[in-house]
């Protein structure tokens, strides 16, 4: 197994394991890679410095050295990454689909979702189709409440 960091046409880091660099390359010409952040098929290697296994000798010299103080090391934030099938895409693109058209056909209520919500369930105002937003708390309460409602589907573009 090989590690590559990789890199989109549109400037996005990320990184995959491959079995070979043959798999690499022809999972790249079939674009089967797609970039973790904006999706892109145009992915290419990244420079990258190698890992190399040192020796005794190597570590030996390294421990006699006199301990200099240093800054901590920063830590680098990681990305979830995955390679996705072409089924995987379909169902991305269905789930936008989706997205799009309950956005589409529903009023946006915002931060009033709850209180909508309840006044619908309970028969204060006529039922029609909202989406809006509700923190972890709202939700359970209105869950709690038998107020049936769905969270709406969030893709990797949507955190842009």
């Amino acid at each position: 197994m090989i590690r590559y960091a990789l890199r989109c046409n549109k400037n996005h880091a990320f990184d995959s394991w491959f079995q070979d660099s043959a798999a690499f390359d022809k999972q790249a010409k079939r674009r089967l890679i797609s970039c973790p952040v904006c999706g892109s098929g145009k992915i290419e290697k990244a420079p990258m410095a190698p890992r190399l296994a040192g020796t005794r000798k190597r570590r030996a010299i390294a421990t006699e050295a006199p301990a200099e103080p240093t800054a901590a090391p920063a830590v680098e934030e990681k990305t979830p990454v995955a390679m996705i099938s072409p089924q995987e895409h379909e169902f991305r693109k269905k789930l936008k689909e989706l997205r799009d058209h309950l956005t589409k056909n529903a009023d946006h209520v915002g931060a009033r979702f709850p209180e909508e919500a309840r006044k619908m369930h309970y028969g204060e105002i006529e039922h029609r189709s909202i989406y809006g937003e509700a923190s972890p708390d709202e939700a359970k309460e209105l869950a709690e409440e038998g107020i049936e409602f769905h969270p709406l589907p969030v893709l990797p573009e949507d955190r842009n």
